[in-house]
């Protein structure tokens, strides 16, 4: 069969590209034309456009590229129908993917939409055109389920694929000795701090500052920035520079990540890979005043981490806007370095977490199976 499947971000290209792997596996004659990154194309998808030059994030930037984005739009159709796939296959990316569902439903082309839009945190009436657009919706986190079951629209948890990738990671990676894991990080000890504070300029400008001025207060841990790699060596040095144990590594997150002691993150997915990691963190959070504002009259959610809003409660401490300064930075992470109780409260927490995104197995191959058999009896 044929499938078109349409990703806009790296994380949607690692997910695409595992789905595929997948649908290979049960369709031996599957042809696949994708919107994605390099691990799409190499899992074995024919890459149309790269996902590089569909990234428009914050207001002021979308409205500057409309004609680009309108562009995209209009490519994306003519090509899905010269390709006249048996599905179109859509993974997260709403602002874009939504508008290509809605007018795929109306060519008659059966729409998949795997990692659901965050239509619970903002947006909700949005559901009512995903129920007239969408034939199947796949989600990753279990309270999808019981939110979209409000609206009357019956969706299916496969699970959340990210489990599966750290796993992976773990099990290639952990085969490697301690010594030399230490070494990759320029012999910098074992007493890691991760900071991991996004990937665009203007939110690392506004977190990354208070984050490295805690680091003077823990003069015996190494703090070490994941820095996104689409970024210029020189905006990260002039941040760094002040700072004697600070360094920085660059698609080595992972890594840092299976060495940390403790790690303070950006909200996002992000926090959800240091919990699967079991590293304890700290949640950071700060904007400019007026998108803060915004956000909290739009936005109709008790948290900001997604280790809380799937636990539904509060796993790890969340610093928002005006909470987030070096002193409250510091007593949460003296808590989660020194406080025993709190480790194996965390521990704790983290395994149910984990427990709840593994169930049914692997979310890939669980993705697959039901988007080739709701095809086979359609």
């Amino acid at each position: 069969m044929r499938y078109y499947i349409i990703a806009g971000e790296a994380s949607g290209d690692l997910h695409g590209s595992n789905l595929i792997k997948e649908l290979q596996l049960l369709d031996h004659s599957a042809n696949i034309r994708c919107w994605g990154g390099d691990k799409m194309e190499a899992a074995g998808a024919t890459l149309v456009k790269h996902y590089k030059h569909l990234a428009f994030m914050g207001f002021i930037e979308v409205i500057k590229n409309l004609r680009t984005i309108f562009k995209n739009l209009d490519y994306c159709k003519k090509d899905i129908l010269f390709f006249k796939p048996a599905a179109l296959i859509l993974i997260d990316y709403p602002g874009f993917n939504l508008r290509i569902a809605e007018w795929a439903k109306q060519k008659g082309i059966k729409v998949i939409y795997y990692i659901s839009p965050q239509v619970w945190a903002w947006k909700e009436s949005r559901v009512k055109g995903i129920k007239k657009s969408v034939d199947k919706m796949l989600v990753i986190l279990p309270f999808e389920k019981e939110f979209y079951k409000k609206w009357k629209y019956e969706v299916e948890y496969v699970g959340h694929p990210l489990v599966q990738v750290i796993d992976a990671f773990n099990e290639q990676y952990l085969s490697t000795s301690n010594i030399y894991k230490a070494a990759s990080f320029a012999n910098q000890g074992v007493n890691l701090i991760a900071l991991l504070p996004g990937s665009r300029k203007q939110e690392i400008l506004k977190k990354l500052p208070i984050m490295l001025q805690v680091a003077t207060h823990f003069p015996d841990y190494h703090f070490v920035v994941a820095k996104a790699p689409g970024l210029e060596e020189v905006f990260y040095n002039e941040l760094l520079a002040p700072y004697k144990n600070v360094s920085s590594v660059v698609n080595k997150t992972y890594e840092l990540l299976s060495l940390a002691k403790a790690a303070l993150v950006t909200s996002g997915t992000a926090t959800l890979e240091t919990a699967l990691f079991n590293v304890p963190e700290v949640v950071c959070y700060k904007g400019s005043p007026v998108s803060f504002q915004i956000a909290k009259w739009l936005i109709k959610i008790k948290y900001i981490c997604l280790v809380n809003l799937i636990m539904d409660k509060e796993v790890v401490k969340e610093l928002i806007q005006n909470d987030l300064t070096v002193s409250n930075i510091k007593k949460e992470l003296d808590i989660i370095l020194y406080d025993v109780n709190k480790q194996q409260q965390l521990t704790k927490d983290y395994a149910d977490l984990k427990a709840l995104l593994s169930k049914g197995g692997n979310a890939s191959a669980n993705t697959a199976k039901s988007i080739f058999s709701f095809l086979l009896s359609a």
